[in-house]
């Protein structure tokens, strides 16, 4: 059995063909036409996807559905987009399951939807860092903070489909000069507005760093030339970063926690500070709590969204079909 496990994110969409035992067998990236609205969007998606179904039929491979990993809150059960960022311009009230099912000329029931970090987590937890675990809490560090706690092989989506927004509760970390820090939410004094990697440029800057950087790369790369000011904003990043899930961890008692995204990949002068103020957060009954690095990659969501079809869930309060 085979599924095609699709990625669609702010900037761009990827798509693959995936196994039964999890494995990325091809796959394929394009742009998103993240200016053009949802019809567009998965007008793209599905010429993208009859491609690799075409490709996979010629390889005597028969794709049984598509999953897919989206941005935005996604309401699983109905497979609509609930709410989206101006990232992706009119994504909101998308009918995707459905809208993609009648484009690929699918059934309904063999195309379903997640918010792309639950499928991410759920790759991982699949055929990644977590794998054979019972339960697992996955945080992402990049453009935005996200996360998802998966139990029994099923993500925990929360009543109104936004579970795993986990950038979005305070850090004590998230202020200067006394005031609270924006938030790209709207609110303030945010995780998010702390440990994101466009939070790490903005820290170097309120620290009073004059050298040329354009993004969170450019800060890491003055810290490595022996920028103290460069090396002093990552510090504080990371160590947000690393309270945060301690805090995290302490509520939900995950068996193991899964750290990604663009500041995972950094290496360890963020993973350094990171980890000892995770260690600093945790109560003891949680001292031996693993926290490792994703293992997947880039393949992790189209692994779990695929896993959404291979592997199809009942569906229960709180948790993905």
């Amino acid at each position: 059995m085979y599924a095609v496990g699709v990625d669609l994110g702010g900037t761009k969409t990827a798509a693959g063909v995936v196994s039964a035992a999890g494995e990325v067998l091809f796959s394929e990236t394009i742009p998103t036409l993240n200016r053009d609205g949802g019809s567009a969007i998965l007008d793209a998606t599905a010429a993208l996807v009859t491609a690799l179904i075409g490709r996979a039929r010629k390889e005597g491979l028969a794709v049984s559905g598509v999953g897919i990993g989206s941005a935005g809150v996604i309401d699983s059960a109905r497979g609509v987009v609930v709410s989206a960022t101006d990232a992706i311009q009119g994504w909101a009230g998308t009918a995707l399951t459905a809208g993609l099912a009648a484009r690929l000329d699918l059934p309904a029931s063999s195309v379903r939807a997640v918010n792309d970090v639950h499928a991410h987590a759920l790759g991982e937890a699949w055929t990644g860092a977590a794998a054979g675990t019972a339960s697992s809490l996955l945080v992402a560090f990049g453009t935005g903070v996200g996360g998802s706690f998966v139990v029994d092989g099923r993500p925990v989506l929360g009543h109104r489909h936004a579970g795993g927004h986990v950038g979005h509760f305070a850090s004590p970390h998230a202020f200067h000069g006394g005031v609270a820090l924006a938030c790209v939410c709207g609110g303030s004094g945010h995780v998010e507005a702390i440990a994101s990697g466009p939070a790490v440029l903005e820290a170097y800057l309120r620290l009073g760093g004059t050298a040329p950087a354009r993004d969170a790369r450019g800060v890491f790369a003055l810290a490595g030339a022996g920028d103290s000011t460069a090396a002093k904003a990552i510090h504080a990043s990371a160590a947000a970063a690393g309270q945060a899930v301690g805090g995290l961890a302490n509520i939900l008692d995950p068996e193991i926690v899964v750290v990604s995204g663009g500041l995972a990949d950094a290496g360890e002068r963020w993973w350094e500070p990171m980890r000892v103020a995770l260690r600093a957060e945790l109560l003891p009954a949680l001292g031996d709590l693993p926290v490792v690095p994703a293992a997947l990659g880039n393949a992790a969501a189209l692994v779990g969204a695929a896993r959404l079809v291979l592997l199809p869930l009942h569906t229960s309060q709180g948790s993905t079909p």
